[in-house]
């Protein structure tokens, strides 16, 4: 039951929780916002003690764990937003390899510092040699070029090999961010397994439709999610990323896409990862903060699906990843929040 293997992408949000375009549409009041959640007065009591506390998020099916978390930062927003503007926020995870932003114009070489190491050698030999199951996330499309490939580098050294696993995997992720950004969720192809496919679109179109704590607020946010690509509202930012990060030991690739809207009474951003190397199929999380009694009221929430947790024994599985979803997160939010108050008061002195 290896439930280690979901992630929980909270740098992909917290990067830009608060963003500079100026905020138009309804916003929740911070009761309304807790409300949602089903956070009662005991744990808004908790929450104004500096506690982080943890609301049910729900699931649509046995491949999917979800779980939120809410605290308190006693730090004013427009501090917030000054500090993420200035992009002082460092990175909260340790487990990040190296990112990058994807502009419209990337190509090939937008991908150059992702790569398998030396040290992973074993890891690009067995994605060349790769074939449909639960090691790798690929289509079949994308297991027969392996195939392909691997006839031209028979008895190839192995700097040969994992120049040809680098180029290879940029190549299909190139090709992966461009079929979404031209046809969406329609454009996501799906994993090819040993019976069957895993269908990431299907899992992110199901979550954006059911993701009833925001869209009531931002009717037009949630259509350009589930219809992208499509014109995107007054005062909405995407943003779109690559990440090589480490899963169980080993690096893998994630391709994110993201929608913000923010100002000064408050922000959100919606985020996926559309497509994920290997362990899981997808995620969808939701982040956002709010002006809260001289302080921001944060939170967020992550839906993760993963063909481990179905199955027998699911409900032991869901529970036991919750939980340990819920500790990775907050323990990330207690250095998020540690940091915050830390800046903000270097930003307070004038230093």
């Amino acid at each position: 039951m290896m439930i280690n293997k979901l992630s929980i992408p909270f740098m992909l949000l917290t990067g830009a929780l608060f963003y500079s375009p100026v905020f138009a549409q309804e916003v929740p009041t911070p009761q309304q916002a807790l409300q949602n959640f089903g956070i009662d007065a005991a744990k808004i009591a908790e929450l104004e003690r500096g506690k982080i506390v943890a609301y049910e998020v729900s699931e649509t099916s046995q491949k999917e764990l979800a779980i939120g978390v809410a605290m308190i930062l006693p730090v004013a927003l427009p501090q917030v937003v000054d500090y993420i503007k200035r992009g002082k926020l460092t990175a909260t995870e340790i487990d990040i390899i190296a990112s990058a932003p994807l502009a419209n114009n990337a190509d090939i070489n937008s991908f150059k510092k992702f790569a398998f190491t030396d040290k992973q050698l074993d890891e690009a030999k067995a994605f060349l040699e790769a074939e449909p199951g639960d090691e790798f996330n690929l289509s079949k499309s994308e297991f027969d070029s392996l195939k392909s490939l691997q006839a031209s580098l028979e008895n190839a050294d192995n700097k040969t090999l994992l120049k040809a696993a680098n180029q290879k995997y940029r190549e299909i992720l190139l090709q992966r961010w461009l079929a979404y950004r031209k046809s969406g969720l329609s454009g996501i192809a799906a994993y090819s397994r040993e019976n069957g496919n895993a269908d990431p679109a299907a899992e992110l179109r199901k979550e954006a439709v059911n993701s009833k704590s925001w869209v009531r607020y931002f009717p037009e946010l949630q259509q350009v999610w589930l219809n992208y690509p499509a014109a995107l509202p007054p005062n909405t930012t995407e943003q779109f990323l690559w990440v090589n990060r480490k899963v169980d030991g080993r690096p893998t690739a994630n391709l994110v896409h993201r929608l913000m809207v923010a100002g000064k009474a408050g922000g959100i951003v919606v985020s996926r990862q559309f497509y994920v190397g290997h362990s899981y199929n997808s995620s969808h999380s939701v982040a956002g903060g709010l002006p809260y009694k001289g302080g921001t009221l944060v939170f967020y929430s992550t839906n993760s699906f993963s063909d481990q947790v179905a199955g027998m024994g699911s409900s032991l599985k869901h529970s036991i990843g919750r939980e340990q979803m819920k500790k990775v997160m907050i323990k990330r939010l207690k250095r998020l929040s540690k940091d915050l108050k830390r800046k903000a008061a270097v930003v307070g002195s004038g230093n």
